[in-house]
């Protein structure tokens, strides 16, 4: 029986999950977790790629402790963050987290150089300030890119890093905007018009590849050897693989971000979709995922934080519960980025003061609210009605923001599994291995082996 491990790391945390498949059913062990947040220094928000690597190793050597011994790892984060590799493949650092203000400004610049609506009709990726295109601007314009010599999103820089094998995933590579949606290539006459060089951007590889084998000292470090597969490397195609969608229905992977979507065998670049910032990421076999990036849970993560975590957020929905106020706020408005008191952002929104109930209302109410009015842009572009919502992700655990969605949209709810991402990451690995034959089969796998619950009202 073949072992897989599947190695997911999201912006508040990550985890290592072990899957086996037997009679047809897989299982999933979580052997290892750490947490992982955005660091400030000197007053730009960064990421510290080392430590994040250092836990991957651990996660590796803690599954061989735990009596497992995998036989193929794959590994998927979020989307957009890259590293970029100088000749002699060291980083050039430091790594910038998305939320870092940079973006924003770059975007300014490059749309005076070339229109959003230029961008938006070859790569089809919605308007957000933190994209890959404008970081790299921004590398452009401030010179880092004059000692780079190739740029790795980052899990496919881990995998680079576990095999010293350089792969660049699909599905990550197209949250980048610098892919060209018709041909699902690196879009160069896109590249040279920004002027961007080409030697940063490899060919492309489809999910199911295998990277290679881990390096002797990781082998020896961890206790085994392992090949590494590209799962979907974008977390988010990931945790859509794994969900088992029925009928005409879409999805929320709901988490830090909510990424509302449906799949789809074409992309929507018309001016509605641009309107209403959709995005067409990619997904499975060239599929495309078309979705809006919602701002998720970092809400009420910020805000809890901000209370010292002295409340759990099963306690947190159970206060909202019972604060129920007539006011809401825009969650994607910019100010919620990354504001240094979530709370008085929020409250400044509202324009008066909340109790710790009516702030978790508010979140969770508005998030509801954007739900439904996503849906409907939706519905309008695809000129298709969606009888029901099915939510994955860790939010999915979510009973009262499930009820506040199911309500808001006036749809059926299902939810499950909470664990979607590493799931899709451990059947992608499992095609590749021969293990399962289809996408097809793989949800019908994930349908009869893990609760899904309908949400009721």
């Amino acid at each position: 029986m073949k072992t897989f491990l599947a190695i997911d790391i999201g912006a508040s945390g990550g985890r290592h999950i072990v899957g086996m498949l037997k009679d047809g059913r897989l299982t999933a062990t979580e052997v290892y977790r750490f947490e992982n947040s955005v660091e400030n220094v000197d007053g730009r928000l960064v990421w510290d790629c080392d430590r994040l690597f250092g836990e991957i190793v651990n996660g590796l050597k803690a599954a061989g402790e735990k009596g497992f011994k995998p036989d193929f790892v794959g590994i998927d984060t979020w989307a957009v963050d890259y590293v970029l590799l100088d000749k002699s493949d060291n980083p050039i650092l430091p790594v910038y987290a998305y939320r870092d203000i940079r973006g924003e400004i770059a975007a300014k610049e490059l749309h005076d150089k070339i229109p959003f609506e230029r961008l938006y009709e070859r790569s089809g990726i919605q308007y957000q300030p933190f994209n890959t295109v404008y970081q790299l601007y921004d590398d452009l314009k401030c010179g880092r890119l004059e000692y780079a010599e190739t740029m790795l999103m980052l899990p496919d820089y881990f995998g680079f890093l576990l095999t010293g094998v350089k792969k660049r995933e699909y599905t990550n590579a197209t949250s980048t905007a610098l892919v060209n949606a018709e041909t699902h290539n690196w879009d160069k006459e896109l590249l040279k018009e920004i002027g961007l060089p080409e030697k940063l951007f490899g060919e492309l590889s489809q999910p199911t590849q295998k990277v290679g084998k881990f390096k002797k000292q990781i082998a020896d470090k961890v206790g085994y050897d392992a090949c590494v597969v590209l799962p979907a490397t974008h977390d988010t195609a990931s945790a859509v693989v794994a969900a088992p969608l029925e009928g005409n229905c879409c999805y929320i992977s709901s988490g830090t971000w909510s990424l509302l979507g449906t799949e789809q065998t074409a992309v929507h670049t018309d001016e509605n979709s641009r309107k209403y910032n959709y995005s067409n990421e990619g997904g499975i076999d060239k599929t495309f995922r078309f979705q809006k990036n919602i701002t998720g849970l970092w809400l009420i993560q910020r805000v809890r934080k901000e209370l010292s975590d002295r409340y759990s957020f099963a306690e947190l929905a159970e206060l909202a519960r019972k604060s129920r106020v007539d006011v809401a706020i825009d969650v994607n408005d910019p100010r919620f980025l990354a504001p240094k008191s979530m709370i008085s952002e929020i409250e400044s929104s509202v324009g008066r003061k909340l109790s710790v109930g009516e702030l978790a209302y508010v979140i969770y109410n508005s998030l509801a609210l954007c739900y439904k009015k996503s849906i409907e842009e939706m519905e309008e572009i695809t000129k298709q009605n969606y009888d029901g919502i099915h939510i994955i992700g860790g939010g999915c655990n979510n009973t009262f923001l499930n009820e506040l969605t199911s309500k808001a949209c006036n749809k059926r709810v299902t939810a499950g599994p909470a664990e979607s991402t590493a799931i899709g990451n451990l059947v992608i690995q499992m095609i590749s291995a021969g293990e399962l034959e289809s996408l097809k089969e793989a949800r019908e796998v994930v349908r009869t082996s893990f609760e899904v619950k309908e949400v009721l009202i």
